[in-house]
């Protein structure tokens, strides 16, 4: 009997992560039927992912991962590309760096396998390779290769003699740039 009524609740009112990868999968590669659809779709993921604090871009480049904890509190910029296999639990950001003066410029590119934290963040034009562990809390700004353990460390403070440009740029803004400056 228990059972039978726990089915009828999911039936009813999903998992609140599932929900958001069935209608993520929509948006990324809709049907002719569902493209007739999008805008309930979206505003149905954009719902969940609001009440959970967190963005996850739909795009090809990021794939599913696990959320131990729900989507809560995780932020992936435009740009970042996931692998498959990972796991990313909550408060976890992967971030886009578009400051002007900075040498990691970009969006990170994480392989497949890799666990992530709680807390962790991943800035800028980083690579971090297959099954790799990135500890609670860790600030990851540098590349890291395949089986690698990253922990977090004592922070440190680095004083500059002149002025930084602190220029926030959205990332389609800092697209447009690259590709004039490629061409």
């Amino acid at each position: 009997m228990w059972k039978l009524l726990r089915k009828i609740k999911r039936f009813f009112s999903p998992d609140p992560v599932e929900k958001f990868w069935r209608l993520r999968d929509i948006l990324v590669r809709p049907t002719p039927i569902q493209k007739a659809l999008l805008p309930f779709y979206t505003h149905s993921m954009q719902k969940i992912l609001d009440r959970n604090n967190a963005t996850i871009p739909c795009i090809e480049e990021v794939n599913h991962f696990v959320t131990p904890h729900g989507l809560c509190g995780i932020f992936i910029s435009y740009g970042a590309k996931i692998g498959t296999g990972c796991t990313i639990f909550h408060q976890v950001t992967v971030g886009a760096n578009t400051l002007p003066d900075s040498r990691g410029q970009g969006a990170p590119t994480i392989g497949d396998h890799v666990y992530i934290g709680a807390g962790a963040k991943i800035i800028g034009n980083v690579t971090i390779g297959n099954n790799v562990r990135i500890g609670a809390n860790a600030v990851v700004a540098f590349d890291v290769p395949d089986n690698a353990t990253v922990v977090q460390e004592s922070p440190r403070v680095i004083l500059r003699d002149a002025p930084r440009d602190n220029t926030f740029i959205t990332w389609a803004q800092y697209s447009k740039q690259k590709n004039a400056s490629a061409k």
